[in-house]
């Protein structure tokens, strides 16, 4: 009765003795480390991207889009869409903007204007006008 148990056991035991003992083949991948520099820029864009996001939200800022004729989730989606850099100029832009009534305007104008831009270099269609 022992003998066919162990004719089956062994070998499992042996194949998962051999196996259990190797070493992995996947190795991890060293990390780079990250400088605190690179970390606040990093948060600084994201707080940045945020801060466009709540201004687009704004009941104002939308109904003047659509008036522009702008459909607000393409803006939104541009804005996503764009790099770190053109984000902190946006922001940057925003800060200098007076208070008031004029900085939504000012932002709608900014946001206008980059749509404008990417729409004339051919990499969105978003105005019937620049074709």
């Amino acid at each position: 009765m022992m003998q066919p148990i162990c004719r089956i056991m062994n070998p499992v035991l042996i194949l998962s003795l051999l196996t259990g003992g190797m070493p992995l083949a996947v190795q991890a991948q060293p990390v780079a480390l990250v400088s605190t520099q690179q970390l606040l820029a990093t948060e600084q864009v994201n707080a940045d991207r945020e801060r466009i996001r709540e201004l687009l939200a704004r009941t104002e800022v939308h109904d003047q889009l659509v008036g522009l004729g702008v459909e607000p989730a393409e803006v939104e989606a541009r804005v996503a869409a764009l790099s770190d850099s053109e984000i902190r100029q946006m922001a940057e832009q925003l800060d200098s903007l007076p208070a008031g009534a004029n900085a939504v305007v000012g932002a709608l104008l900014t946001v206008f204007i980059i749509l404008l831009v990417t729409d004339l270099l051919g990499l969105t269609k978003v105005f019937p006008f620049t074709r």
